[in-house]
């Protein structure tokens, strides 16, 4: 009962008690991203959603205008404290989590949860193998359970077996945990960025991590 339709209420009782929080985060930081390169706000993501359907993921934008499409070995993108792909602007809301703030608007129209596995590239879909593709049975998160315990510290392939441990006990308590346990994380700013010693590789295409 909770997965089904409990967690869907919570999570729109809890979008809209912050909305206008985030107005407020969007009222300030929206003239200063811009005003660092005259770029756009937001930068909109295309991201696998529950049963492989795709939707576009709202982010604050954090990097500057056509910067490279860096990955590691394991196809997931790259992120790192010394990125110079990313504005002065972003390299604050990354180590803050601001920048995944407008994702309320995603719960809001029902592409995502508040607690759930992290959201992968399309294109990720033509990598899964096994049971991988379980991570899609049900709708993405702002965090889950790699976020709160590892955030950028595991490989790619091990947030996976996370998701789908997290579909399998998914319950009211673990959500409980997962949350506050997020909230203590971006507060101390622990593990937000990689470790500089990553593997990557570049392609030519603007994308955002």
């Amino acid at each position: 009962m909770y997965r089904k339709v409990f967690k869907r209420i919570l999570d729109l009782l809890l979008a809209f008690l912050a909305l206008p929080f985030w107005i407020l985060i969007l009222v300030i930081l929206a003239p200063i991203i811009y005003l660092q390169d005259k770029g756009t706000i937001f930068y909109n993501a295309p991201r696998l959603g529950e049963n492989g359907k795709v939707f576009k993921m709202y982010k604050f934008r954090s990097m500057k205008i056509n910067a490279l499409d860096i990955r590691n070995d394991d196809g997931s993108t790259f992120n790192a404290e010394d990125d110079p792909r990313l504005t002065k602007i972003g390299k604050f809301i990354r180590k803050t989590s601001l920048d995944e703030t407008p994702q309320l608007l995603n719960i809001i129209k029902g592409d995502m949860s508040i607690i759930g596995p992290r959201p992968d590239l399309p294109e990720h879909k033509y990598l899964y193998e096994g049971n991988e593709k379980r991570k899609l049975e049900i709708k993405p998160g702002i965090t889950g359970f790699n976020q709160a315990y590892y955030r950028n510290t595991i490989p790619w392939k091990e947030r996976i077996k996370n998701d789908i441990y997290y579909i399998d006990h998914l319950s009211w308590w673990l959500d409980i945990k997962i949350f506050f346990k997020t909230a203590r994380s971006v507060l101390k700013r622990e593990d937000v960025f990689l470790n500089k010693n990553s593997k990557e590789s570049n392609k030519n295409t603007g994308v955002e991590t």
